[in-house]
């Protein structure tokens, strides 16, 4: 299992000490390092000026948000990065959800999210391959464009650019079982936002029988801390906010998630507290037992213990969340 450091996005404003955590990875033989976005700073700025002071560690996205870009420009994206950084590049998307693909991108959430996704993917791939000009009669990704409103003068057009890596991974997002299935077959790896080790059940039967190679690259909190209590402070506070938080109180993928994992009830009562601007209420009702099942926190004894449980399962990649290099450190000796 390699080790991965996931930075997220910023928040209020650049955060500090990014580019040294990166650095202090590589040093440790880190396998990756990834960068995220939400509706403030976005994926690909960030990972660049990391992929300028690195020189070893490899690049991802987790997530770029596909409604954020058209497929070609998140393609041209990835590809020029892949380039600058000697073929370090690895390209996570994810489809998010309506509150904020039509509240802040200002787009239509694609009525078939996974005819959307698959045609995303497709586009991409095709810019990758560079084997002809692009060409897809799609419902959400049609290229040329033939609307309606077109001049129906586009052509089919070919990168000008030859990529370097025709195979540069494309990972993708996914928390509904059909999704995560979907996602089995059409990319390169599966980038779940939580994971417990006890339950691969909550996402369905599409991660049964994984091609060699296939990367599962889940997000975890870790902190070395003396009290377990403290280290899953942060873990409730991302939990309050995306099950409460990150959707409506009708559709939200990460409720949903979290019902499924067997604490539904909870998640509604998050859900209920956040959208009625009770949010310390609402961290301070995400169980213990939930937010530690998904973290890895406390003593460096009670870390390397439950260590293990990550390692018998299909994760291929753990991408950890750290606020410090000596959590980075442990974790490093401890998966040598």
């Amino acid at each position: 299992m390699r080790l991965g450091l996931a930075l997220g996005y910023w928040g209020r404003g650049p955060a500090p000490g990014h580019v040294e955590l990166a650095l202090e990875a590589e040093r440790l033989g880190y396998a990756s390092v990834w960068t995220a976005e939400s509706w403030g700073s976005d994926a690909f700025t960030p990972l660049t000026w990391i992929a300028a002071r690195t020189s070893r560690i490899g690049l991802g996205t987790a997530v770029a948000q596909m409604a954020a870009r058209s497929p070609t420009t998140t393609a041209m994206q990835a590809l020029t990065l892949d380039h600058l950084s000697g073929g370090r590049m690895m390209l996570g998307l994810g489809l998010s959800g309506p509150q904020v693909v039509e509240g802040w991108y200002g787009r239509p959430f694609p009525a078939s999210p996974l005819t959307a996704t698959r045609e995303y993917v497709d586009v991409v791939r095709q810019v990758l391959a560079r084997r002809a000009p692009v060409e897809l009669d799609g419902r959400f990704h049609a290229h040329p464009y033939r609307g309606a409103d077109g001049t129906g003068l586009g052509r089919p057009l070919k990168s000008i650019t030859h990529p370097l890596r025709a195979d540069l991974p494309v990972l993708l997002g996914a928390e509904g079982p059909r999704n995560v299935a979907q996602t089995v077959r059409i990319a390169d790896g599966w980038l779940p936002l939580y994971w417990s080790p006890g339950r691969p059940d909550a996402y369905g039967p599409g991660l049964e029988g994984l091609r060699e190679g296939f990367v599962v690259a889940p997000l975890v909190r870790a902190q070395v801390c003396a009290e377990v209590s403290e280290g899953l402070l942060p873990v409730k506070a991302m939990l309050g906010f995306y099950i409460g938080g990150m959707g409506h109180a009708t559709r939200n993928f990460h409720a949903d998630l979290m019902g499924r994992m067997g604490y539904e009830e909870e998640a509604r009562r998050i859900q209920e507290l956040f959208l009625a601007g009770r949010r310390e209420e609402a961290v301070l009702a995400v169980p213990d037992a939930f937010a530690d099942e998904i973290s890895l926190v406390g003593p460096r004894e009670r870390i390397a213990e439950r260590l293990q449980a990550w390692r018998k399962g299909p994760v291929t990649d753990l991408l950890v969340v750290a606020p410090d290099p000596e959590t980075l450190r442990v974790l490093a000796e401890l998966n040598s």
